[in-house]
């Protein structure tokens, strides 16, 4: 009887291992490798119909029916079509972060919110402001040459030589000129207080007084004289 020598064996026995080998490859590559349709979503091997924006999974689609959509609930939002099984939870406008809220939060679109008065935006969101800050507050001896906005902070300058500025003028002052008033200067100006004027002092008071003294002199030399005489 005709046999197969063993050599033959060994190399039928490598070859189906080989194709063994293969074909799970192929099956793992085609597995991994195959994409859904932008409108679907992928759920182990199936492509799934997304739910439409406002809504969630309920129950992934089967061969037999679509995939089961529910509505997002209060509190909830799902701003694009998706194959996700939970909605995203609005956003709240911290006052503590310097925000307050521009628009309440839709099916369709999370909460937007906006800096407080006095507060500019330091993180932009979408349509709206994620961190706000407070407004700077310019020193005296500087003046606001840049009024605070939503979207930018407060800008401060020094004031030049001879003016002043207590820190909230637009501008600064320049100081009060006392020698022009025909007033005394007091006390000089800074950048930040403006110069104090006073009062000349008067001699006409003194002026008085001699002019008393000197013709009640007279009238005592007079009457002196006068009592003498007689």
């Amino acid at each position: 009887m005709f046999s197969i020598p063993d050599k033959f064996h060994l190399a039928f026995d490598n070859w189906t291992t080989i194709s063994m080998l293969l074909m799970i490859l192929m099956r793992d590559f085609r597995v991994d490798s195959f994409t859904c349709h932008q409108t679907e979503y992928r759920t182990g091997d199936e492509c799934c119909p997304l739910c439409p924006a406002g809504h969630r999974v309920k129950e992934d689609c089967t061969e037999f029916k679509s995939t089961d959509c529910q509505r997002c609930s209060d509190g909830t939002f799902m701003n694009l079509p998706n194959g996700l099984k939970r909605c995203n939870p609005c956003s709240t406008c911290d006052s503590g972060a310097g925000l307050k809220e521009k628009q309440q939060c839709k099916l369709t679109r999370d909460t937007v919110c906006e800096p407080m008065e006095g507060f500019f935006c330091t993180d932009l969101k979408s349509e709206g402001c994620a961190v706000a800050q407070k407004h700077r507050i310019c020193e005296p001896g500087q003046y606001i040459s840049s009024n605070g906005t939503a979207s930018t902070d407060t800008e401060c300058s020094e004031c030049s030589s001879g003016s002043f500025s207590d820190g909230s003028m637009l501008s600064c002052q320049p100081h009060r000129q006392c020698e022009k008033e025909n007033l005394l200067l007091i006390k000089a100006g800074t950048s930040s207080t403006d110069a104090e004027c006073g009062e000349k002092s008067s001699n006409t008071t003194g002026i008085v007084i001699s002019i008393l003294v000197v013709l009640l002199v007279a009238a005592t030399t007079i009457v002196l004289w006068k009592t003498k005489k007689n």
